[in-house]
């Protein structure tokens, strides 16, 4: 991607992006129920590489699958291009794990920005502690490893009820994760930048006492005036 782009989008929050994908007409971007295993402080910012997962049938998911080099789980850790997050279709199901941490620690040695699943980790505490930022519906109680079965690599998933296509970009904050189309990711970060801008302004108003009639959304036009000085005297 486009690293002016990616070094925007570092800056932005998941909220902000929503509301610029909201005015293109794309209300379904935002990752649901998915969240931080453990809060970085910092966004995840890269294009989908994706994993599908489906439900498993017992004749081709004894515990011995995992021992053939070419299983999908495998392959897709390391296949994952450096600088890509790993997003995972997992049935939104937490009932056995989408991985766990040696596979994750494999992610983020090879470069890895991320990794999300709509399902679980196994080992959630200590992928937790890794440096890679990580996202799931809730831990994974490792009961069932087999229940369901990678199947796909890198094709279009349904992760959390969004549609998620190989390349798209993928933006992760402290709260939550959002899928910007490829296409329209340079125009989006540009106009997060300038919404953050004027939110950070915002902000800093009304913690000062303002009201926020004719200041959020910008209705008075002496905010704007005062926004620009503001822009000036900040370098923003």
């Amino acid at each position: 991607m486009n690293p002016a782009t990616r070094e925007k989008l570092m800056g932005v929050s998941v909220a902000t992006l929503c509301s610029a994908l909201y005015k293109r007409g794309l209300r379904n971007q935002t990752i649901q129920d998915v969240r931080p295993v453990e809060r970085k402080g910092r966004n995840m910012v890269g294009p989908a590489f994706t994993l599908r997962y489906m439900p498993a049938r017992e004749d081709r998911n004894p515990m011995t699958v995992f021992r053939n080099p070419d299983h999908p789980q495998r392959a897709a850790i390391e296949q994952c291009p450096e600088g890509h997050v790993m997003v995972m279709d997992s049935r939104k199901d937490a009932r056995a794990a989408s991985a766990g941490d040696i596979l994750i620690t494999r992610l983020m040695v090879r470069g890895g920005a991320g990794v999300v699943t709509d399902g679980g980790f196994r080992d959630s505490m200590s992928i937790g502690a890794l440096e890679i930022p990580a996202y799931h519906h809730r831990a994974s109680s490792p009961t069932n490893l087999t229940l369901h079965e990678a199947i796909d690599i890198n094709v279009p998933i349904g992760c959390g009820d969004v549609a998620v296509f190989p390349g798209d970009i993928v933006v992760g904050d402290d709260d939550s994760v959002i899928i910007i189309p490829a296409e329209i990711a340079d125009e989006i970060a540009d106009e997060a930048v300038e919404m953050t801008a004027y939110e950070d302004f915002v902000t800093e108003r009304v913690k000062g006492g303002a009201t926020i009639i004719g200041l959020y959304p910008a209705t008075d036009e002496k905010n704007l005036e005062i926004f620009a000085e503001w822009r000036k005297a900040n370098g923003r």
